[in-house]
């Protein structure tokens, strides 16, 4: 176990997961408490437009992924605030149309698009030195913005009506957690590819939710959480030789099965 960590692709891999857990850990409690599973995804789905307009353009795809998240993001919040009882279906659409554009500006890209499968599956074990420093500079973002905005953040997730009572701007902060998620998406991209950034960015929060209520708890052990199921799973992935983002993903909904199988057990023990 110990010979891999002597190959430098595998060291960034370990670090690209410690980055990517600790922003997981944060931004994924405000997803589950605030229950915007199905935002996020739509947010992460459409990144899949920014990556084919990389292609087709001549920029890095990652680039395009990061305005496209961020603008989806902006849409979706101005969409939440036109029509509440539609909302699901216009996340659907947005991401429908994300990864449709996507796929429309891949094809129409001459050429064969390289890395493609990555992009969409992730490969934490390809993630070069340069992409750890942009990681690292965008989790410091998202951990100053939430420090900063910390109350601001906590009074909209947790009661948006008291909040627009306080006269706090409940609809701009709303929009700025968003672009955090949109921001954390870009930084999962490469771990575990757009498909199964839902999952990464959600089970280790709703694994903690179940032994603690205190978001700020919840930042911590979500966050350790995370780092084992993507250590774990970059070392199951290179001693199987499967793919790397995969294997984390089950083995995270695996422990996650555990967990409430452990937890229903203990409910029906207890009645």
């Amino acid at each position: 176990m110990l010979a891999a960590l002597g190959y430098e692709f595998f060291r960034n891999a370990i670090l690209a997961g410690i980055l990517a857990s600790i922003a997981c850990g944060i931004i994924g409690s405000f997803v589950v408490v605030k229950r915007m599973v199905s935002l996020s995804g739509g947010i992460s789905h459409a990144s899949f437009g920014g990556i084919g307009l990389g292609y087709f353009l001549g920029f890095d795809p990652i680039a395009g992924a990061m305005v496209f998240c961020i603008a989806t993001a902006a849409l979706i919040a101005k969409l939440r605030t036109i029509s509440h009882q539609h909302i699901d279906t216009l996340i659907g659409a947005v991401w429908a149309a994300g990864m449709a554009l996507g796929i429309m500006l891949v094809y129409l890209t001459p050429g064969f698009a390289p890395d493609l499968l990555g992009y969409l599956f992730g490969n934490i074990l390809l993630v070069p030195s340069s992409e750890l420093l942009v990681m690292a500079v965008l989790l410091a973002g998202i951990i100053f913005v939430v420090w900063y905005f910390y109350n601001q953040f906590v009074a909209v997730t947790f009661d948006e009506e008291y909040a627009n009572v306080m006269n706090l701007p409940s609809e701009r902060f709303f929009t700025l957690l968003l672009i955090m998620i949109a921001v954390t998406v870009v930084m999962l991209i490469q771990v575990v590819g757009i498909i199964l950034v839902i999952a990464l960015l959600t089970l280790p929060a709703a694994i903690s939710r179940e032994f603690t209520l205190n978001l700020k708890k919840m930042f911590y052990l979500s966050t350790v959480i995370g780092i084992f199921f993507t250590t774990t799973g970059i070392f199951l992935s290179y001693y199987l030789n499967v793919p790397s983002g995969a294997t984390i993903i089950l083995f995270s909904v695996f422990v996650y099965m555990i967990v409430i199988a452990l937890k229903s057990f203990k409910e029906r023990k207890n009645i």
